[in-house]
């Protein structure tokens, strides 16, 4: 049986591995399953900022759950509303950015593509640049007298007295969203993918 202080200098050699994936577990434990417990506890309980439940709640079992389901009640619509547009969500953030960015480095890597370097650079530039500002400049765009809406209005698409509710009507705001999201997520997808084209090509050579 080795001693504690042999314990503590292996620790430092053959179990180093140990010592250094403690404090991850740790962190893990404590900032992510801990709270995922207390929350589903939380949800068969009547815990609300209505009356006093904050400091005193019940134990309720299935009762929200019956809540949830029953679309006749507020929180019933409001969580099917949310939850179809979170599916929306999902499939567009994930299908669009996979697919365009396959066909965009299908459409660089072509043989008849010219100046490829610099199509590379037009579509890695939203990426390249922090992605606070690239937002910041995007909300700029879309404002009421943002670039957007001015040159719709040049263009005679919309009056001159009009302008697109990008951030005020619901239907607009999910499909900006959804457009910068695109413009925003396609180029992590065309690098990784231009660069396999691109290598199954000179192994095609």
């Amino acid at each position: 049986m080795n001693s504690f202080r042999e314990d503590l200098a292996s620790l430092l050699d053959e179990n180093l591995y140990r010592l250094l994936m403690t404090p991850p577990m740790f962190f893990i434990g404590a900032l992510t399953i801990l709270p995922l417990i207390f929350m589903i506890c939380m949800a068969f309980t009547n815990y609300s900022k209505i009356d006093n439940h904050l400091v005193l709640f019940d134990w309720v079992g299935l009762d929200n759950f019956a809540t949830l389901f029953d679309s006749n009640s507020i929180l019933g619509s409001t969580f099917w509303s949310v939850l179809i547009w979170t599916l929306v969500w999902a499939v567009f953030a994930t299908f669009t950015n996979y697919i365009f960015g396959m066909i965009l480095a299908l459409l660089i890597n072509r043989k008849e593509t010219k100046a490829k370097g610099f199509w590379r650079f037009c579509f890695v530039l939203s990426s390249a640049v922090p992605m606070f500002v690239s937002l910041l400049i995007m909300r700029t765009m879309l404002q009421p007298n943002g670039a957007v809406n001015v040159l719709l209005r040049s263009l005679g698409i919309i009056a001159q007295d009009a302008s697109l509710p990008f951030f005020t009507d619901p239907t607009w705001a999910r499909v900006t969203v959804i457009v910068i999201n695109i413009w925003v997520g396609v180029p992590y997808t065309l690098m990784p993918a231009y660069g396999r084209s691109a290598k199954h090509s000179q192994r095609a050579v």
